[in-house]
């Protein structure tokens, strides 16, 4: 008896643009060491948004295609790698993994908001003079990051909704996600990244479900157009 055949895992947009790419740079549209159109000509002409482009051109930095000089433009590599199967996956689209997160974490966080305890409360707090104190410090708070969401959706009393919003979470530190912190998030970013989930636990603490979900949405929202936009 032979096994089920395995469903092949659809290909991201990302590696669509980026195969696309590839495919200008093979058809001599573009010479090793050449620079790419900006990111807005390059998007009209494949017919694409820009954060996805962007997504694209990052996981062919990964893999050796581009090269990406902040302020300068993106270059074909001199010596590009070769690649036959395509752009292989390199985890979730950021944007689309903040979409889904703050679908997630708005429902966590109206329903944590009539249900959190002072405890959860108090570590939330906590949390936060943590993260302060990181940033002040040079560092990046990325485990005060998770801890804060974390809590947030341990309040909503959902173990499912709870699970979903720490896997999405743990996605960032996927290849693709992981090269969009060290290009796009700095000290400013995470000073902004404070000051929304201040608004967070404000609204927590005023028992306000719709103000709760709101912050939520505006932080993340704001989130991914600092990490994909910037």
């Amino acid at each position: 008896m032979t096994g089920q055949a395995k469903t092949p895992e659809p290909r991201r947009l990302y590696q669509q643009i980026a195969d696309q790419i590839r495919e200008l740079v093979d058809g001599g549209e573009f010479a090793p060491g050449a620079r790419l159109p900006p990111e807005r000509e390059l998007a009209q002409r494949l017919g694409v948004s820009r954060p996805s482009l962007r997504e694209a051109l990052i996981a062919l930095e990964i893999d050796g295609s581009v090269e990406i000089r902040m302020g300068s433009g993106v270059y074909v590599s001199v010596q590009p790698p070769e690649v036959r199967s395509g752009t292989k996956s390199l985890g979730e689209s950021p944007s689309e993994l903040m979409q889904a997160r703050a679908a997630l974490e708005g429902a966590s966080v109206q329903l944590a908001s009539s249900r959190i305890t002072p405890a959860a409360m108090e570590n939330l707090r906590a949390t936060l003079d943590a993260m302060r104190h990181e940033i002040d410090a040079g560092r990046k708070p990325l485990d005060q990051d998770r801890q804060f969401h974390v809590i947030i959706a341990e309040q909503s009393g959902n173990g499912v909704l709870a699970r979903l919003v720490e896997n999405l979470f743990d996605e960032r530190h996927s290849p693709i996600s992981a090269q969009f912190r060290v290009k796009f998030e700095d000290k400013n970013t995470w000073i902004f990244a404070l000051q929304e989930h201040e608004a967070i636990l404000a609204a927590l603490e005023a028992r306000d479900p719709l103000l709760a979900q709101a912050a939520m949405h505006l932080h993340l929202d704001s989130s991914r157009r600092r990490w994909v936009e910037n």
